[in-house]
């Protein structure tokens, strides 16, 4: 009898839990529409950067930072983001996040001063970071691992690769029909939807572990990444050996290994070094970084190549993206699909040479080349190979973490990819600063050609990496768990 009672309490309790679950649709948009978001600003402005020197007086270094601002707060926070939604909670990590992201674009839309903008940028930054680490999370705990899951991540990377790839082009059309401030304030009533929508649809859940922070790394790791690229852009004008840009680049170096002894002694560290010991997840960010470094940085020296010497407008530069943005959504639908029968480590490696192929052939570039002689066919040929490789990369990184570290573990992936992106624009602009010559399109066009050089030599680097460390066993079949 009392074992009949508890059977019919279980029962009765099994459509209770089942209601409180939510609906993987529902999952799937709030991860999705978040990543966009995220992923949407940190190419947006590109288009509107010689609006935005033109409207606050901005120097050439500080457009660079428009965009660095944004990015370098995002990769250093977000380890902290994907921690915080592990001890907190994923739905309320998530709405915060999404929170501060929306009210700092506001704020960097309305700027009257470069300092205004770039402090903007910088807390949209924070937004970002604690936001975009839960987006991957909700995908994680809600799928297991095998094909259901890389589907779900590659949907993920198809519209985070969306949002990177239409920020040119919305970016463009802003600025041309209205002005620049609103490829930021386009973000307001987004997000103001997506936050009422996951309010409703997304149910808490967290790892259960003792709330605390390791606040002093995520400061440590940001501080580090910002004085090192500071550094770096610091070498354009005063050269590697000079103390302006010696001692930033000591100095950033410094935190960052500070940052590591930190990890290794503090009871809740932010990023358990643990992880760097499951091949997996060391050899994935790895890849992830120097993918990051190349790849981050095309649609800024395409955006620049395309209106300062083609002399395309805002919007036919973005229109000009189109074509880019579908072949990443693309082949980023495919990866999973290849990886059934391929695996993981073939289809990175694929995509990671397609795209090395891509930036050699826009490393050809001139000042009297045209969009469909020297942009449209390198372009889609770097929007391939970076779709292909993206999927799989994240989904080996992510393979073999304990259900615990999954918030810190996809924060990982994240940064390792945006701070690759982060260090890598410093240093190509760094290098294409020093090959351009003046403002004219004779001037500018050599030191485009050689940062994507530059870039090619980067991601033929990441292919050698992907051979000797990935794993080589294929992924599951499709009828596997």
């Amino acid at each position: 009898m009392a074992k009949d009672t508890a059977r019919d309490a279980e029962k009765a309790r099994i459509p209770v839990t089942r209601r409180r679950n939510p609906p993987l649709w529902a999952v799937v948009f709030a991860a999705c529409a978040g990543q966009f978001l995220v992923v949407l600003d940190v190419s947006v402005v590109n288009v509107a950067l010689p609006a935005i020197r033109a409207d606050l007086g901005m120097s050439a270094t500080g457009l660079q930072w428009v965009v660095n601002a944004y990015t370098i707060t995002f990769a250093g926070f977000m380890l902290l983001g994907g921690r915080a939604g592990d001890l907190f909670g994923r739905k309320r990590v998530f709405l915060t996040g999404l929170a501060v992201f929306t009210v700092a674009s506001l704020a960097g839309g309305l700027a009257q001063e470069p300092w205004q903008l770039l402090a903007a940028r910088a807390a949209q930054g924070v937004g970002a970071a604690v936001l975009s680490p839960s987006t991957l999370t909700l995908l994680t705990v809600s799928v297991a691992e095998g094909p259901a899951r890389n589907r779900a991540i590659g949907t993920w990377t198809a519209v985070g690769a969306g949002g990177g790839a239409a920020g040119a082009l919305i970016g463009g059309v802003l600025t041309d029909a209205l002005n620049w401030r609103w490829v930021l304030l386009v973000n307001v009533p987004v997000g103001a939807v997506v936050l009422v929508a996951a309010s409703v649809w997304l149910v808490e859940s967290r790892a259960g572990e003792r709330r605390r922070l390791d606040v002093p790394g995520a400061v440590l790791v940001t501080g580090g990444l910002a004085t090192l690229a500071y550094g770096i852009v610091q070498t354009e004008s005063a050269g590697w050996t000079a103390p302006a840009a010696l001692v930033p680049l000591v100095a950033g170096l410094a935190l960052l290994g500070v940052f590591a002894g930190v990890e290794a002694r503090t009871r809740a560290p932010l990023m358990p070094l643990r992880l760097l010991r499951v091949p997996t997840v060391a050899a994935g960010n790895t890849a992830m970084f120097a993918c990051g470094a190349a790849m981050f940085c095309s649609w800024y020296f395409m955006s620049l190549y395309m209106q300062n010497v083609l002399g395309f407008t805002p919007l036919e530069a973005g229109l000009g993206f189109l074509p880019h943005s579908l072949m990443i959504v693309a082949a980023s639908k495919l990866a999973p699909r290849l990886m059934v029968w391929a695996g993981a480590r073939n289809v990175a490696l694929s995509g990671v040479l397609i795209a090395a192929l891509g930036y050699l052939w826009q490393s050809a570039l001139h000042a009297d080349g045209t969009y469909l002689g020297t942009m449209l066919g390198p372009g889609l040929l770097m929007m391939l190979g970076a779709g292909l490789s993206a999927t799989p990369l994240a989904s080996v990184a992510t393979a073999g973490a304990q259900p615990q570290d999954a918030g810190i573990v996809s924060g990982l992936v994240n940064t390792a990819r945006t701070m690759g992106g982060s260090l890598g624009l410093a240093a190509l602009s760094t290098v294409a600063a020093a090959h351009i010559t003046g403002d004219t399109p004779e001037g500018l066009a050599p030191g485009y050609a050689l940062a994507f050089r530059t870039g090619a030599a980067i991601l033929a680097a990441c292919a050698v990496l992907i051979v000797l460390a990935l794993p080589r066993k294929a992924a599951p079949p499709a009828g596997g768990a």
